[in-house]
């Protein structure tokens, strides 16, 4: 079948091949676990989306994978069951209904009355058509955001809330210590609301969390996902079993701990034995981790993620590793205290272990190419953190159709250089980006982890700094709907900004005898960079005036200083007439570029440090305000947009006692099929 979409393939078996039979039981309950997951997530994504994944795998069983009998025999036009088996596997790839990066719905192209034929194969299918027959259609909703007319999100399930409403109830948990991560708002009638914490215990009756100065009604429900969370944990006890030491069984354990019961300050303790565990054989990522999803950017997405690490691959992220404090001192806010790393960075970089791993079963809305965990800054701060680069999915994504916003005369020798400078930006990005950064914080008891009678002195304007962290007060909470996108941006132009560093690619193999050379290497990053904030317009909303994805944002800003502050180290042509856009840089005036990116760079991160919102936002949202000009590109980028990229994963299997994997042909029906195979 033809098809308008990318598909790639996480291939694994080479590495899954040699493990031992322990290790692989070990990734094969833990993969399981994950998978098991999946309910959570479409819950979360959208109310039409368990049906929608239902209907495509009980049309999946009806016909038992042979589609072409449906057009055959039931009056199906063929171009109708093209169109909805490219929309089956566009919706399982995104794991529902919206683009995992962008956040913009998606709907089948199918002309009126196919998907009732479809619907006609069984009654289930009849009764799950029912259900979604106008949802799975419906624009509006454009895109996920605050609930609107042309918005809605699954964190915020019931009567339609607005966001003074999901900041009180957020004022009462706060009160009551109960964090948000693990919780979603229902408003049950006009001031009255529940907290839906997801756990395997479900309360018998609703917990007041009631508070003086407050007249809402609001009450905690135990209980949200419990039959998914139940599976969760049988297949992470099994796992259990086949543990390669102490430490991982007891973070399994404090996993389902936590998710039976609910306690976000048991998953906190989780974290801290899982960087402990260090260079593990099979990693994984369990949790509600990210919250790049809810419009208020405190609750996150259920994710499950099982890979193994490649040791060779491994050796060369070892060597940044090693000389990490010597990059840092390099840092725009680097000052002689501190062992030369400043008073904004922290005393000692802990090394941490940064492992190059392959995802063996990769339970979410998007897979990324680089993970940093966990997300609480003080568990990064007092015990340290992990970095992984997720192999198989960058170099399934280097071989992906390009935007085509490079000229063709240069489009050779970018593709040439393309996966390089990307790979090792990622990279940057994961170890120093996200792995730097000290927070001005007070604590309880007029506690300070900075000398409060002498504040230090803030680089940005040269006075004594004026804000900081107060006691209970932490990044996310401070930040709110801006934290997530910051953080990226942050962690982006740290990579950007250390791309020229001789040092730093000489340890990658970047000379000047070498067939990739640095020069070549950095001017790459800068078309990238271009290429980038162009793209990132797709996921910017006219209908809701918003962002739909994090890194987006971050990418179209970076952009913007790029142009009003390089000195014409990136220039944008657009013609019109032929809808045409091309990034020009000028590689004479990198070095002007490398300015104004630092110059952004410091300034994120002293408002980060500082918890300076105020200017933050003001400085922030100016710099990736979309414009007139930037809504004509929008218009082109738009027109010129690649097809959506898909992925297919590998399963695994007990067989008479034998751990088996099963990979499948990166194809549409491949994608179906490994789902269906899935059983989840």
């Amino acid at each position: 079948m033809t098809a308008t979409v990318q598909i790639y393939k996480l291939g694994i078996a080479p590495l899954f091949d040699r493990l031992s039979d322990r290790e692989k039981r070990y990734g094969h309950y833990l993969s399981r676990a994950a998978w098991s997951g999946t309910r959570i997530v479409l819950r979360q994504v959208s109310p039409e989306s368990l049906a929608i994944f239902d209907f495509i795998l009980e049309l999946y069983n009806s016909c038992r994978g042979d589609f072409e009998q449906l057009s055959e025999a039931d009056g199906v036009a063929e171009e109708d069951l093209e169109a909805f088996l490219e929309y089956a596997a566009t919706f399982l790839s995104n794991i529902g209904n919206y683009y995992g990066s962008g956040d913009q719905k998606f709907i089948p192209r199918t002309s009126p009355g196919a998907l009732e034929k479809l619907a006609s194969q069984s009654p289930k299918l009849s009764s799950l058509y029912t259900e979604i027959q106008d949802s799975i259609m419906a624009i509006p909703p454009f895109t996920l955001g605050y609930p609107s007319i042309v918005a809605q999100s699954s964190y915020y399930p019931g009567a339609m809330m607005g966001k003074e409403e999901i900041a009180l109830v957020s004022k009462h948990m706060d009160a009551h210590s109960i964090l948000p991560e693990n919780t979603r708002i229902r408003k049950v009638t006009d001031n009255t609301f529940e907290v839906l914490q997801a756990s395997v215990k479900a309360t018998d009756g609703a917990l007041p969390l009631g508070i003086t100065d407050s007249s809402a009604s609001v009450s905690l429900v135990r209980g949200d996902h419990a039959e998914d969370l139940k599976k969760v944990c049988e297949n992470l006890s099994k796992a259990a079993e086949y543990a390669a030491n102490d430490a991982q069984k007891k973070f399994l354990a404090q996993y389902i701990e936590s998710f039976h019961g609910g306690s976000l300050d048991v998953y906190r303790d989780s974290q801290r034995t899982w960087v402990a565990d260090r260079a593990p054989k099979i990693e994984n990522i369990f949790g509600f981790v990210e919250p790049y999803r809810d419009p208020a950017g405190i609750r996150a997405e259920f994710e499950g993620l099982v890979a193994i690490a490649d040791a060779e691959e491994t050796k060369l992220l070892s060597k940044l590793v090693e000389n990490s404090d010597k990059f840092i001192q390099r840092l725009p806010w680097a000052s002689p205290e501190n062992d030369g790393k400043g008073i904004f960075e922290k005393s000692l970089f802990e090394p941490p272990d940064f492992s190059s791993i392959h995802a063996l079963a990769y339970c979410s809305s998007i897979i990324f190419p680089g993970i940093n965990l966990p997300n609480y800054n003080d568990i990064r701060q007092d015990v340290g953190f992990k970095n992984v680069i997720i192999a198989n999915r960058m170099i399934a994504e280097s071989t992906a159709m390009q935007w085509p916003f490079i000229d063709d005369s240069e489009m050779e020798v970018f593709q040439k250089h393309k996966y390089p400078a990307y790979y090792l930006w990622v990279v940057l990005h994961e170890l120093l980006g996200h792995g730097t950064g000290k927070m001005m914080i007070e604590e309880p008891a007029n506690k300070f982890n900075f000398d409060s009678t002498n504040p230090p002195i803030n680089p940005l304007d040269g006075l004594p700094i004026k804000t900081w962290y107060k006691p209970g007060q932490t990044w996310t909470g401070q930040f709110g709907d801006l934290a997530t996108t910051l953080d990226e941006c942050r962690a982006e132009l740290v990579g950007a900004y250390l791309m020229d560093d001789p040092e730093l690619l000489a340890l990658f193999g970047f000379t000047d005898d070498s067939a990739i050379r640095p020069g070549d290497l950095t001017f790459n990053l800068y078309q990238q960079l271009g290429v980038d904030g162009l793209r990132a317009l797709s996921n910017y909303n006219t209908d809701g005036m918003k962002w739909g994805q994090a890194h987006s944002r971050a990418h179209f800003a970076m952009l913007r200083c790029l142009l009003r502050d390089g000195d014409g180290c990136i220039r944008i042509h657009h013609d019109l007439g032929v809808k045409k856009l091309r990034v020009l840089v000028d590689r004479s005036k990198i070095p002007h570029g490398k300015k104004a990116l630092g110059g952004m760079l410091l300034r994120l991160h002293m408002y980060r440090c500082t918890a300076n919102v105020q200017e933050c936002r003001k400085y922030y949202e100016d710099l990736s305000h979309v414009d007139e000009e930037c809504l004509g590109w929008r218009r082109t980028v738009i027109e010129k947009k690649p097809p959506p990229l898909l992925n297919v994963q590998a399963n695994t299997f007990i067989d008479d006692d034998t751990v088996t994997l099963r990979e499948y042909e990166p194809t549409i029906t491949g994608i179906i099929q490994s789902w269906y195979e899935r059983g989840v």
